[in-house]
């Protein structure tokens, strides 16, 4: 069974991350307000990025991936632009530069 992840811009400019099996529904529900709590807050809800996937659980772990990343990084990824992403995915850590 397919399964998407998707990210939504809600009206208070924040990103709401979600996976489902049939995205089409799941964009109702948020819009009409049945759909999580964050989104039914912060309607309305605009779709700006989704991604499909060949089985659910596959969309599952992307949207856990994605929810753990920085907005900045969520961006790149919305505006489809790889060289930000990459460069946002290197560790700032301190000790991790003393160790290279």
């Amino acid at each position: 069974m397919k399964g998407y992840m998707y990210i939504l811009l809600c009206a208070d400019a924040s990103y709401y991350i979600g996976s489902t099996i049939d995205l089409e529904r799941r964009l109702w529900q948020h819009q009409n307000g049945i759909g999580a709590n964050h989104t039914k807050k912060r309607l309305p809800i605009k779709l700006v990025y989704f991604e499909e996937y060949d089985r659910i659980d596959g969309a599952f772990y992307r949207e856990k991936q994605v929810q753990r990343w920085s907005r900045k990084k969520k961006e790149a990824l919305i505006t489809a632009a790889p060289e930000k992403l990459n460069q946002l995915a290197k560790c700032r850590n301190e000790s991790h530069h003393r160790n290279q």
